[in-house]
């Protein structure tokens, strides 16, 4: 009986082929998509789910708040905050603390090599991640001072075939370290990412006894991870945080009026929801990944809608075949079978489509999406399950419904030729049609939003000039006695060359967080409980000119001025947070910083230091003449690449052994928003799918309908109706339709993008072109889709149509 059921399948799919083509092209369409999205979405819910004991590894999170008003909210918390969480509280097993360093040049015996990814890690940073251990023991690797710890990649590179266990390496041409273990590469789906690895240890040697940032708990910047005991509750641990807090340091806080709440991050959420200052590196977006998800749902939905409705609409086709079988003796759990078996047909025709879609579009989509997916995934049961899952799901969902309607009609009447579609039918049908597009036009009214929101941001002014501007890296070797002569030297000798306009030096550059956070600032002479937080950016004299900093008060920093050491400049917002609305009454101000005493000679309009998606922050400029940071050279337009070559040459002279890694800074400063168009590239890529499996669907419809009134259309005809006149008629019912669609989903695509939105602190406005244009769009497309079929049947002969009567 199977097998003659799958010969009556494969015959009414081979009869129809145009049918069937348009349901095995959509459903291998939506079923590519969703496991192309899938295997973006796993990833993404993937990271740190490998570590054995993640769900008791905890990272500590601080908020600081000033005044009773939050002011900072960052994951790099008090130094002190790991060791003293472990040895006042049972409920915490062991700790790690992790701190982010610089670049540094690493050389053995012929070889140099830059480690670009370096941090320090506490002893038990092997013992609590899963970071797995090819050489040295997890327990003593990280023990003692002077030693590191390197990555596969870094220790074959540095190495080669030689084993690299207790040699000496130099750090910096400085430092002698011993290689003390070797890990195995972090894979792609953790949140931290290290290619070297120094010891605690060797942090609190170089502070010295006097300075042991195990007791800091106002020096902030530590990643600190707790592993809890298994009968522990984060939620209990963190109540007995604050009066623990208060107890500590709650007097030091209370000067300032001040107050730390710290908080337990879970390890696996940390990707997706964490987004504070001093991250270990970029993080994902949880909202963007059930986005992607729900766009995944609605184009596999979108295509099984496809398929529920042309096998619906071609019911009264197979109307006599299931007359005569009942009248034969066939059982309506028989046809049931007969029907759900062509649908288990169709869905894996269309599942061995999807699958070479898949594997022809994967190069595409990995580079589209920012994310290493590769043919290996093909031997991933991860692969597998989801596209197994979406065959089972579709063939029983899809095929059951038309089963049912098609094993119901009674013998009598369909061999008697009265069977016609019921109003429920049409009514499921338009409905289904409806939320096809209703779906489609609100994936392409978002899609709009991202890319307008994008260019919106990429179209205002930043307050400060980055066009033109090379940046290069800053030098990891020191030179501490004579920085500043090569510094000097250094720029002297380029602003020469007639390619260069001027150079600054800066900690950080236009794009970057200033990673310095400095708090108790305050007026001078004014009560410890008035002091503010702020951000610092250390630059030289040539910074406000090379970036073009307009100035509302006061004066820049200046050589002839001795004191301008001990001189600062504010923004805006930073004026405004010290208690001046007018930038004018702030200069001549005296400031405590840290213990010292600094006149505030300048003030600055707001600029962006970082994307659009930041609200401005409130930045002190701080002179710093030997500032050892980033290099921003302005160049003169044309012969780009002499000047670079000249800029190459010269560096390598005054900086000998460092490497000469530069960028453009507008290019530098635009990757910011390469997460944004990239989910603007993917939501738009799949949203174009959305609306091309919708319309497939709507023409096997149009075809199936028009074929319907093919008569009508005759008679129409005869009678004097125009093939414009007789269009219009086919083309109007499904118009009204996509009226429906569009008053559907209209309110909703306003809400989620007003939402949207809200994660911008600057933000373009949500305009009526963004509704009104994607429902022309999808009209059109539908009105091409139909015409098709409708000018076909318009122009056909009427006695062609009408000879049978």
């Amino acid at each position: 009986m199977l097998r003659n059921y799958i010969k009556i399948a494969w015959r009414n799919l081979t009869r129809n082929k145009a049918f069937s083509a348009i349901n095995i092209l959509g459903l291998a369409i939506g079923i590519a998509a969703c496991v192309l999205i899938l295997q973006y979405v796993t990833f993404e819910l993937s990271f740190d789910n490998f570590h054995a004991k993640g769900d008791r590894i905890y990272r500590v999170r601080q908020d600081r708040y000033d005044k009773g008003k939050l002011s900072t909210q960052w994951v790099g918390g008090a130094q002190a905050a790991g060791n003293s969480f472990k040895a006042n509280f049972g409920e915490v097993e062991d700790y790690v603390k992790v701190l982010k360093r610089r670049a540094l040049i690493a050389d053995y015996g012929e070889k140099s090599l830059k480690v670009e990814r370096v941090f320090v890690a506490s002893e038990s940073f092997f013992k609590i991640f899963s970071y797995p251990l090819l050489a040295g023991n997890a327990t003593t690797a990280l023990a003692e001072p002077n030693t590191v710890v390197l990555s596969e990649s870094v220790a074959r590179r540095l190495f080669g075939s030689e084993n690299p266990m207790g040699k000496t390496i130099r750090i910096n041409q400085q430092q002698a370290v011993k290689v003390t273990g070797v890990y195995r590469d972090m894979p792609a789906n953790t949140h931290l990412h290290a290619d070297l690895l120094i010891p605690h240890l060797t942090f609190i040697k170089e502070m010295g006894k006097d300075n042991n940032p195990d007791n800091a708990w106002m020096w902030d910047g530590a990643l600190s991870y707790l592993l809890l005991r298994s009968d522990a509750s984060p939620k209990a641990l963190e109540a007995k945080f604050v009066p623990y807090i208060q107890k500590t340091i709650g007097a030091e806080l209370k000067k300032y009026d001040a107050d730390a709440i710290y908080t337990l991050q879970p390890l696996r959420d940390i990707h997706l929801y964490s987004h504070f200052m001093e991250e270990a590196e970029p993080n994902g977006d949880g909202k963007t990944v059930y986005l992607l998800l729900a766009i995944a749902f609605f184009i596999v939905v979108i295509a099984w809608v496809n398929y529920i409705n042309l096998a619906t609409a071609r019911a009264i086709n197979r109307a006599k075949e299931v007359g005569v079988r009942k009248a034969v003796g066939s059982l309506r759990g028989q046809l049931i079978r007969q029907f759900m078996t062509e649908s288990v047909l169709l869905n894996g025709l269309a599942v061995g489509l999807a699958l070479l879609i898949v594997v022809g579009s994967l190069p595409i989509f990995s580079e589209l999406s920012g994310q290493q997916l590769s043919f290996s995934l093909l031997g991933s049961r991860m692969f597998w399950l989801p596209l197994l899952g979406l065959f089972v799901v579709g063939a029983f969902l899809s095929g059951l419904y038309p089963a049912f309607v098609l094993s119901g009609f009674k013998p009598v009447s369909v061999l008697k030729g009265k069977v016609s579609t019921s109003r429920q039918g049409i009514v499921l049908r338009k409905s289904l049609v409806v939320f096809q597009f209703a779906a489609s036009l609100f994936l392409l009214v978002g899609t709009l939003a991202v890319f307008s929101q994008i260019q919106f941001m990429r179209a205002q002014s930043l307050g400060l000039n980055i066009e033109q501007t090379l940046v290069i890296n800053p030098p990891i070797i020191k030179t501490d006695s004579t920085f500043m002569r090569q510094m000097l030297a250094f720029k002297e000798e380029l602003l020469r060359r007639p390619g260069v306009r001027s150079i600054a030096a800066s900690t950080v550059v236009p794009g970057q967080a200033s990673d310095w956070n400095a708090g108790g600032i305050r007026l001078k002479g004014t009560d410890e409980s008035k002091s503010k937080q702020y951000r610092v950016i250390g630059i030289d004299y040539d910074f406000l000119k090379t970036f073009d900093l307009k100035l509302l008060a006061g004066r820049n920093f200046a050589k002839e001025f001795g004191s301008d050491p001990k001189a600062l400049i504010f923004n805006k917002m930073a004026a405004k947070q010290l208690g001046f609305d007018q930038p004018d009454q702030a200069i001549g101000k005296q400031i405590e910083f840290w213990g010292e005493t600094f006149t505030l000679v300048g003030v600055t309009d707001n600029f962006h230091q970082q994307s659009l998606r930041d609200a401005y922050e409130p930045l002190i400029l701080r002179l710093i003449p030997d500032v050892r940071g980033y290099f921003s050279i302005k160049l003169a337009s044309g012969q780009l690449d002499n000047t670079v070559d000249v800029i190459r040459t010269e560096w390598n002279h005054f900086f000998p052994g460092n490497p000469f890694e530069y960028s453009f800074l507008d290019e530098r400063f635009n990757e910011q928003y390469r997460a944004d168009q990239r989910f603007g590239q993917v939501f738009g890529l799949f949203t174009g799918l959305a609306i091309l499996v919708a319309c497939l669907g709507l023409f096997g419809l149009a075809s199936f309908t028009t074929a319907q009134r093919t008569k009508e259309i005759g008679i129409r005809k005869v009678l004097g109706a125009s093939v414009g006149e007789i269009v219009q008629m086919l083309y109007q019912e499904f118009a009204v339709l996509i009226l429906i669609a569009f008053v559907v989903a209209t309110p909703l695509a306003w809400y989620a993008v007003s939402q949207w939105l809200q994660s911008y602190a600057f933000r373009t406005d949500i305009q009526w072109w963004l509704f009104v244009m994607p429902f022309v769009l999808v009209l059109l497309i539908a009105l091409l889709t139909v015409s098709f079929q409708s000018v076909k049947a318009a122009l056909m002969n009427p006695v062609k149509s009408l000879r049978s009567e």
